[in-house]
């Protein structure tokens, strides 16, 4: 609560007497160095709150977080830089595949089109973390360049889909439970459902407006059920003029937004899920179709039936619905999900398919659903 402030009576201006004023005038540079104080220790009580004093606090007032990114990484460095980490993981050199492909874009500009140049850096990259026994990275960020800027970009794009889970397996007609390392994210497709693509990121779209394509399209079957390739939480759910019917959903570190548009008409989610809900990677999500390009909702306007599947990366609330997003080209990443794409079943009382086997996900423990609804709190 900020004080009144006090001023000297007119009369003691006007009559010149300087013992009044002089103490009028103490009074007002008192009032205000108490205004400083109170606001000060607020200031103080409401940064505590937010887990913020000191130097982080200065650097909140000046925050810097990255504004544009160009994911150029192809599939079959993505495949080789999967496999260094795969087959080292549980040794005192483990080559985690952020690092490699850091270190192998900190060296190219983040272009791949010398796959020979490229090995031979991953393989270097290798060799140096082999001879460190161990993590490479601070070393590398005081050494390379860009080296922090590609580690920070591959880690918000790639760092949550690799790492430890349970799985659930069948034996004796008895589900047991099996802890692995490996891919945790799986394809928007769901297995054995047939579909086409090409990349078609950046292609001229021009209803409503003269635009580029941010997203991926991926052309199929009406009907085939569309999975979550990440555990999170439903941000968005119903009706987009361009999109039709579609699903928004948040990683839980807040850093990716996944967009599936133009769902099935007259049935284009699970109807159970709801805004607010937390999915597992591999759940069923929703239906493919041709809905949108319309400001009335449930139309068919789109020629071909497809999935338009996006990926925006966020690090920094400001650019979530904004001028300055960043959607980058997920193509060689879908194709990289191929490899894990959840089966599923359908039940044919309520006519909803499901995943046929289920994932236990880390990201998802009590403690970390806590957390996710403050920060759901915080967005919303």
């Amino acid at each position: 609560m900020l004080l009144a402030k006090i001023s000297p009576p007119r009369s003691f201006r006007q009559k010149g007497n300087l013992g009044l004023l002089l103490l009028c005038t103490a009074l007002m540079l008192l009032t205000w160095q108490v205004e400083n104080m109170v606001w000060s220790q607020t200031k103080l009580a409401l940064l505590a709150v937010s887990g913020e004093t000191g130097e982080a606090a200065a650097e909140t007032e000046e925050k810097k977080f990255i504004t544009y990114v160009d994911f150029t990484v192809p599939l079959w460095a993505l495949e080789l830089a999967y496999q260094y980490d795969i087959s080292s993981y549980g040794e005192e050199a483990h080559y985690s595949w952020v690092e490699l492909l850091a270190y192998v874009s900190a060296h190219t500009g983040g272009k791949y089109n010398d796959s020979g140049k490229v090995r031979e850096l991953m393989k270097k990259a290798c060799a140096q973390i082999g001879e460190q026994k161990g993590s490479c990275r601070e070393r590398w960020r005081e050494e390379l360049k860009y080296y922090s800027y590609y580690e920070e970009v591959y880690d918000s794009i790639l760092g949550d889909w690799l790492g430890e889970y349970e799985y659930e397996e069948v034996e004796d007609g008895a589900s047991v439970w099996k802890t692995k390392y490996g891919l945790k994210a799986y394809s928007p497709i769901a297995r054995y459902f047939p579909y086409e693509a090409y990349d078609d990121f950046g292609a001229s779209r021009s209803y409503g407006y003269k635009r580029r394509h941010l997203g991926h399209d991926m052309l199929g079957q009406t009907g085939t059920p569309i999975t979550a390739v990440e555990s999170g939480i439903v941000e968005a759910l119903g009706w987009n003029q361009y999109g039709g019917w579609r699903i928004g959903i948040r990683s839980m570190d807040g850093q990716r937004y996944y967009y599936y548009a133009h769902l099935r008409q007259n049935w284009p989610y699970v109807k159970t899920l709801q805004v607010g809900d937390l999915v597992t990677a591999g759940d069923v999500i929703g239906y493919m179709g041709r809905t949108g390009y319309s400001t009335q909702e449930n139309v068919n306007n789109i020629e071909v039936t497809h999935l338009h599947f996006g990926i925006q990366l966020i690090y920094d609330e400001s650019q979530k619905e904004s001028d300055n997003e960043i959607w980058i080209d997920c193509y060689a990443l879908t194709e990289f999900l191929q490899k894990h794409r959840q089966e599923v079943e359908k039940d044919l009382e309520s006519g909803e398919w499901h995943r046929k086997t289920q994932i236990r996900d880390p990201l998802l423990v009590p403690e970390q659903k806590e957390e996710h609804t403050v920060f759901q709190a915080a967005v919303s």
